[in-house]
């Protein structure tokens, strides 16, 4: 077997693979995608934040009708599930097809479908329906990303994950009357209210003793008491098995403290995490591996200076914009010639809790500096006084902001509420410039738009 020689091969073609294949490849560069999928995008719009957020802004308009008919508007349309995910499908369909045109404008870039196996480090192999071919690679970009963790509890065949509820065709096409969802991170929340605004009674089982663990406590303690109220939350449960009774429904058996009890439901869902998924043949190459995934520092590379990781198989950031940041970074230090040019941040980058409402994060937040000893100073503004969000009748939550003490630089902060995933972008970008409360109270955002918050929760320090 001939080898066919790549300036860049990726393992993976999603978010943490593809920036830099593009990059290279526009730079004169011969270069390989791989991944078993044989479409570009990943996991992210195969069966996570594309599709789930599909459900949820769709979720989000029936929710907005319970508010609008407190105030007396007339009507309200029963949630169609079905009908969500043909949705959902339809989104998916055009974005695959958006990427296909984007690859298929780019000269010397391919997309082989197959699974690579390292055979040493310049050479890899791709077994395919087309048979194998193998190639020697000058650079090597690893982006195989993560696949949904199942942990061995007795029949959790039975259970579904969020494979089986957001990747094309999914398996669950009816709206459940009642669903369990195993698991409190942000997955298995988000996953409950989309479900409980459709109207699903969501029981939510959480083995430790919050949600959202590593989460700033602060800002999930603003999040959960707003919660739609057909979500139960149980703290501090173990679940023990899962077992299908004769009518098809599913009976999870758990422990809280010294008390055993079970639930029925309609449904369950695992959503405990997910793990990485290393390449064949990695171990041959003595790189730093563990249950979290490849180990890497801001660079990007591994011990070997031509072979980088990036995205969710380094466990750093699973995220997929920290994946596309981490994939260009890649690429810039590759065409410096595998010498650091460029340095992923894996501190400040923005994550958004999608639930309904939501929650973001970004940067140093008050449990991180507890931890680190540092000291902080905040500013706060409260939805409660915003304009934007009395005319939507979305009044709960708050905006905080977390300052170097003496530059009052700011260095962090989290959003409850309205709009927080759009405001933590503008928190980042101020983070980013190294911008000051100073900075960011002298800024005339826009009115009645719920950004003018950020500068009022500055000005709350003066």
């Amino acid at each position: 077997m001939a080898d066919t020689e790549v300036d860049l091969l990726t393992i993976g073609a999603g978010g943490a693979a593809y920036p830099a294949a593009f990059r290279l490849a526009k730079a004169g560069a011969k270069v390989v995608m791989v991944d078993p999928k044989g479409v570009m995008s990943g996991n992210c719009l195969y069966e996570g934040c594309v599709p789930s957020k599909a459900v949820r802004e769709t979720a989000a308009l029936y929710l907005d009708q319970e508010k609008f008919q407190q105030l007396g508007l007339p009507g309200r349309i029963c949630p169609d599930y079905g009908a969500i995910v043909a949705h959902k499908d339809a989104v998916q369909s055009r974005r695959y097809a958006q990427h296909a045109a984007e690859l298929a404008a780019v000269p010397d870039l391919r997309l082989v479908q197959g699974v690579a196996r390292f055979l040493d480090p310049h050479t890899v192999q791709v077994h395919g329906e087309r048979g194998d071919e193998r190639f020697r690679c000058r650079h090597i970009l690893i982006a195989s990303g993560s696949d949904v963790f199942v942990p061995t509890i007795p029949g959790a065949e039975l259970a579904l994950t969020s494979h089986d509820l957001y990747k094309p065709d999914p398996s669950l096409k009816s709206l459940p009357a009642h669903l369990v969802i195993i698991g409190g991170g942000y997955i298995g929340l988000e996953t409950a209210s989309f479900f409980a605004a459709l109207g699903s009674q969501v029981t939510l089982l959480q083995k430790g003793g919050q949600v959202l663990q590593g989460m700033d406590p602060g800002m999930v303690d603003q999040l959960v008491p707003l919660l739609h109220p057909r979500i139960h939350l149980l703290l501090g449960v173990e679940v023990l098995s899962l077992a299908a009774t004769a009518d098809g429904k599913r009976v999870v058996h758990y422990q809280q403290g010294d008390k055993g009890s079970e639930i029925s439901a309609d449904a369950v869902v695992l959503a405990v995490g997910r793990r990485p998924v290393l390449p064949e043949g990695l171990d041959k190459l003595d790189i730093a591996a563990d249950r979290h995934g490849i180990r890497v520092g801001p660079d990007l590379r591994t011990r070997h200076p031509h072979i980088y990781a990036c995205g969710d198989v380094n466990g750093r950031v699973p995220l997929f914009h920290a994946a596309v940041r981490q994939s260009l970074v890649a690429a810039h230090n590759i065409l410096g010639g595998d010498v650091p040019m460029d340095y992923a941040d894996f501190v400040n980058v923005p994550t958004t809790i999608f639930t309904l409402p939501a929650a973001a994060a970004i940067g140093i937040t008050e449990a991180r500096a507890q931890a680190e000893n540092l000291e902080l100073v905040s500013g706060r503004y409260a939805f409660a006084e915003d304009s934007r969000a009395q005319i939507l009748e979305r009044m709960d939550g708050e905006i905080r902001l977390f300052f170097e003490p003496g530059s009052l630089r700011l260095v962090g902060g989290w959003v409850v509420g309205i709009d927080a995933g759009h405001l933590i972008g503008e928190i980042g970008m101020a983070i980013q410039g190294g911008l000051s409360a100073h900075d960011l109270a002298r800024f005339a955002d826009q009115h009645p738009m719920s950004a003018e918050g950020i500068g009022k929760a500055a000005r709350s320090l003066f």
